[in-house]
């Protein structure tokens, strides 16, 4: 089957059943993989949990990594046996709980292209934390910072995040976040980075649990109150692809947040069904 041109991609979710937090089963998983067709999204990269330190022990990384793609060549049969539409590949989110760690083996990158998600454990970053980014891109591979309005130290003023950017990271929001999915902070900080035009990527984060909705609908709503559809898309269609075909995001529009509708978000996802 010919790509989708219209289908949204996603770069963050958690998939391969029973490697991680993310979906228990292989049931659990074909239902939100199902789901996210239903909005728009039909290209998938798919992200387990890793931590950096792993990679420094060949055999416990070797043992990590091919668990993983054992569930995750089941989870591609069963993909394509009950939604050929859809394009799925796997990646990891590697916890940078080691400054340096080593990213030369493709199967720890997303789609086996350049890029690599990375996240700071527990939520709270390090001091210096732009050097380990700058150091990933120095090695040759093209770091994307995890939903960088959730963690802990993350100021309003943003500085820290452009600092990731400046060190050659791009930044991944998550869909959530926009709509206060994950507390008022986290939302805020995600405005600010969208409003900052510092967000390359929106993506779903997606674990396959009630209480973690899928929100891309209700975004793509926000974004088109605020006349921004074609930041939605480029976030959501045009830098995912890029990605997956090993590019370089484009430089993304900014938005602007109107305070009427600013005020609106704390009851916008509360008021309208997940979908």
């Amino acid at each position: 089957m010919m790509p989708d041109p219209d289908a949204l991609g996603d770069l963050h979710s958690h998939l391969v059943p029973g490697v991680d937090d993310g979906a228990r089963s292989m049931q659990e998983a074909l239902d939100a993989v199902e789901a996210m067709t239903r909005v728009g999204i039909r290209r998938i990269i798919t992200t387990p949990h890793l931590e950096a330190s792993t990679l420094q022990d060949p055999e416990k990384a070797e043992k990590r990594i091919k668990a993983v793609q054992t569930a995750f060549r089941e989870l591609v049969v069963a993909v394509r046996e009950h939604f050929p539409e859809v394009a799925l590949w796997r990646g990891f989110e590697i916890a940078l709980d080691v400054p340096d760690p080593d990213f030369s083996d493709p199967r720890v990158r997303m789609a086996g292209t350049r890029f690599v998600l990375v996240e700071w454990p527990r939520l709270s970053v390090p001091p210096g934390s732009h050097g380990p980014i700058r150091r990933i891109r120095d090695a040759g591979w093209i770091p994307v910072v995890a939903h960088p309005e959730r963690y802990h130290g993350v100021h309003n003023d943003l500085q820290m995040a452009a600092t990731w950017r400046e060190a050659g990271g791009y930044l991944q929001v998550n869909h959530g976040s926009v709509l206060g999915q994950y507390g008022d902070e986290a939302r805020n900080r995600a405005l600010r980075l969208l409003e900052a035009g510092l967000a390359s990527y929106l993506a779903s984060d997606h674990h396959p649990r009630p209480r973690h909705g899928l929100t891309v609908k209700l975004v793509r709503e926000f974004f088109r109150e605020l006349d921004a559809e074609e930041t939605f898309l480029t976030l959501t269609r045009t830098n995912p692809r890029r990605l997956m075909d090993d590019r370089e995001p484009y430089a993304v529009p900014r938005i602007t947040v109107r305070g009427g509708l600013r005020g609106r978000l704390g009851s916008f996802l509360g008021g309208k069904g997940l979908g």
